[in-house]
């Protein structure tokens, strides 16, 4: 039972976003910034944010070489430069919105270790870069073999190391703080805990209905507009769209002694991906081992691939070297029939912003200006 003083000052709201994670967080603050006066509220419902934007690992990437030469099987040159930009643009307004130093982005290097079975894919690596030339302005791929024995990698797997100059890495919890913090200055409400079961559309506003679980009742809240940003967990609330969860595994090591590297890293077409962080090796991944099993919104480990992930250690990464490992985690991502996020009005009153395909960091912010136009061109 609500008080006269809550039903007159907490359930009336102008703009709801569902879902505080990067997209969620981006598409409140471009809102209020195409409606200054509008109230918006912005719903997580976790404590934290949950799902992959403050579980990833601090990738801020565009496209490895051999992920965007495989994606020439389905896709056409116009839509692989089109994607490539989108992240591109993307990443650039997190890093102008909340600054370098507030995400703890820094260019330390981005580089990719060539199998023997991608090998071949090498004599591609001019073309691709011509292709995104307009893009990048410069080659965004040059070899950097002299560096395979300087960081220590194993050189039975690792026949080329291709260097990415566009690409950098970031922290991912101060960038998560910091936009949190950007959103609650511009005066955008968030409130965690708040699970949304349904929501309910009428002609005049959209009612989102939340389990209280203290009260023991459900809350209504009411908005002009509402936005679904829930990325892999988007079914629960549009059981239509076209989302296929993807769960990825994490470890960190505990701190190194002489670690080699710095910097980010991929191999296998992107499906393993790995970092120095504060002296400890950040690896992930995996998901290509058992893509059924990790197409699940339940945040469980999967212990033969941590037993994969491990191994990757020994043999490629730090091969020789001792490590233990501190922790372990996962993230859920959302993929589809394509590598583009879907931003769409659903109905009047309804609008969604998701399926990042586990790019979120990158995509996140250019997809939720997107979202914010379609809402300000319907209600602006």
């Amino acid at each position: 039972m609500l008080s006269y003083w809550e039903q007159a000052s907490f359930l009336q709201y102008d703009h709801i976003i569902i879902g505080s994670g990067i997209v969620g967080l981006s598409a409140a603050i471009e809102i209020k910034d195409r409606f200054p006066s509008a109230s918006v509220l912005v719903l997580e419902r976790g404590l934290l944010p949950t799902g992959a934007s403050s579980r990833n690992a601090g990738f801020a990437c565009m496209g490895s070489l051999i992920e965007l030469l495989d994606k020439e099987q389905y896709a056409t040159d116009e839509e692989i430069l089109g994607l490539f930009d989108h992240r591109k643009r993307g990443l650039e307004r997190l890093r102008a919105r909340l600054g370098d130093s507030n995400i703890g982005y820094a260019a330390h290097g981005s580089y990719e270790l060539i199998s023997t079975d991608e090998e071949h894919m090498l004599s591609e690596m001019e073309r691709l870069n011509e292709l995104l030339m307009p893009i990048t302005q410069k080659p965004a791929y040059k070899l950097a073999n002299d560096k395979i024995g300087q960081f220590g990698f194993s050189k039975d797997y690792t026949k080329a190391l291709v260097e990415n100059t566009c690409e950098g890495e970031l922290n991912t919890g101060k960038m998560l703080r910091a936009l949190i913090n950007y959103a609650l200055h511009k005066g955008i409400e968030i409130k965690t805990g708040a699970n949304v079961a349904q929501y309910e559309e009428d002609e005049n506003h959209v009612s989102v209905h939340i389990n209280d679980t203290f009260r023991n009742e459900v809350l209504v809240l009411q908005c002009r507009s509402l936005s679904i940003c829930t990325n892999a967990f988007t079914k629960q609330l549009l059981p239509d769209a076209d989302v296929i969860p993807g769960r990825g595994q994490v470890l960190i090591t505990q701190p190194i002694p002489g670690l080699k590297f710095q910097g980010v890293y991929h191999f296998d077409k992107g499906y393993y991906y790995f970092r120095e962080l504060d002296g400890r090796v950040l690896l992930g991944g995996g998901r290509n081992l058992d893509f059924e099993g990790e197409a699940t919104t339940d945040f469980a480990l999967n212990e033969s691939i941590h037993i994969a992930l491990e191994q990757k250690l020994r043999d490629i990464i730090i091969p020789g070297v001792h490590f233990m490992i501190e922790q372990r985690w996962t993230g859920i991502m959302a993929f589809g029939k394509t590598k583009y996020p879907i931003v769409k009005a659903f109905s009047k009153r309804v609008y969604g912003a998701f399926r990042m395909g586990g790019m979120g960091v990158a995509l996140g912010s250019e997809t939720a200006m997107q979202l914010a136009d379609m809402v300000y061109g319907d209600w602006g």
